[in-house]
């Protein structure tokens, strides 16, 4: 999993790389030219072309920025939803210790940051983004302990994946429950249709998954209509994806076995095509495969690189660039920036390793095997890195634009702060025993 890893961030960093270097020459050509920070450079310009899907009076016209950010992101949302349900049922979240460790540490790294952005912002214009230092992106946090190797025990970077799960979750609820539109209940209803008919489908043994497909992206068409953001229905149809298999291990490998036999008998020197028989025993071979797998499983499997290699880099690119007025530092101490930064950097730490301490202080939780609370805080920092959903989430809080950059200022600042950070104090040399420090 490491250079997958690696290759997500790198994708990522190219993307805001990219993105901060357009805003930054569009803001010098309007500089230049006497007319203040342009809103309409090439690049700004690009993600602003209307794009339109549909036929007759049944179209859909947004522009590309909105496409990525309602459309593809659905897409991502779905693989997080796919994720979730995967730690619930067979993961690290069904086992209850192990789960209350990763809860707490999620609440605990939501609920301090959110604090400390609202006690900077409250009564002001920028009160509306206490959301946005909630997040934490898997993939950069992944990709750094990819980057530091062996140092890194596997438990810690399962207890990472594990928070970061329940932390998506987290900001899910938040984006359906605090930055919806205005609804239309109608077309609620016409969605909570579509969810219902999903959930029976999964009853009733569907394991094909265009049925899904074909109800999900009319779940997704009615959610975009009603008010909830759009990208709600993805995680939704997620959790009506069958995850259980119709067939156990040892029955697959009997069931395997007898059908080799059976394809060995028909094995002769100089044949090069199949006999019938031959033909028979593949297809129920694939058959069996078929069942011991889940749609879950492909699914994941399937999705996990598009989204990894192309709809985060896409995003990072359309939504990473900021146009910034006058002095970068001025920029950075707006309470806007200041309130993202802090959140970031200091409440992710405060949050995560104090809520996961009091779990097992409490006894609710177990420290994972080989762990030391040195290395919880430097994850606890690594989960600072919000981005790609800090991103999403500042983009739904502030249609002002300068709002909006300001976010932006201190999403990349205070992902970079801690990123840094918390390689930095991984990379420690140990002091004193696992266990002790587990104690």
């Amino acid at each position: 999993m490491r250079w997958p890893q690696i290759a997500v961030a790198l994708l990522i960093v190219g993307g805001v790389a990219a993105a901060a270097a357009a805003g930054l020459l569009a803001q010098h050509d309007g500089d230049a030219q006497g007319a203040g920070p342009p809103a309409a450079g090439g690049y700004f310009d690009l993600w602003q072309t209307v794009g339109t899907v549909g036929l007759g009076g049944l179209t859909i016209s947004k522009p590309l920025l909105l496409w990525i950010n309602d459309g593809l992101m659905a897409v991502f949302f779905f693989v997080v939803g796919l994720e979730i349900k995967r730690e619930v049922l067979v993961g690290e979240l069904a086992e209850p210790k192990k789960a209350a460790l990763s809860i707490a540490a999620a609440v605990g790294g939501m609920a301090v940051p959110a604090a400390l952005y609202a006690a900077l912002n409250a009564g002001g214009s920028g009160s509306a983004g206490w959301g946005v230092p909630m997040a934490t992106d898997i993939a950069f946090a992944l990709g750094v302990l990819a980057l530091l190797g062996s140092r890194v025990p596997l438990a810690l970077k399962i207890f990472v994946t594990a928070v970061a799960i329940v932390d998506d979750l987290g900001a899910v609820l938040v984006i359906a429950l605090f930055y919806t539109e205005k609804l239309s209940l109608t077309m609620l209803a016409v969605g909570g249709g579509f969810l219902a008919v999903l959930f029976v489908l999964n009853r009733s043994g569907v394991r094909r998954t265009w049925p899904y497909a074909l109800l999900g992206a009319a779940l997704w068409v009615a959610f975009l209509k009603s008010g909830v953001h759009a990208t709600v229905a993805g995680v939704l149809v997620a959790l009506t994806i069958p995850a259980r298999r119709r067939i156990d291990a040892p029955d697959f490998l009997r069931r395997a076995e007898l059908l080799l036999a059976e394809f060995r008998e028909d094995v002769a020197p100089g044949r090069s095509e199949p006999t019938a028989d031959q033909r028979d025993s593949l297809h129920a071979l694939e058959s069996e495969a078929e069942k011991l797998g889940t749609p879950l499983a492909r699914l994941e499997h399937a999705l996990h690189p598009w989204v990894a290699y192309f709809i985060m880099p896409v995003f990072a690119l359309a939504n990473a660039g900021v146009a910034v007025e006058g002095n970068l530092l001025a920029t950075l101490g707006q309470p806007v920036s200041l309130g993202v930064i802090l959140g970031l950097f200091l409440g992710k730490q405060v949050g995560v390793l104090g809520a996961a301490w009091l779990a097992v202080r409490a006894g609710v939780a177990a420290m994972p095997a080989g762990v030391r609370w040195s290395q919880v805080w430097g994850v606890s920092l690594l989960c600072g890195i919000g981005f790609t959903m800090s991103l999403f989430i500042a983009s739904l809080a502030f249609p002002d634009p300068e709002l909006l950059d300001a976010a932006k200022v201190g999403i990349l600042a205070g992902s970079l702060v801690s990123g840094l950070a918390g390689a930095a104090v991984l990379l420690r040399p140990a002091r004193g025993a696992a266990g002790g420090a587990a104690g």
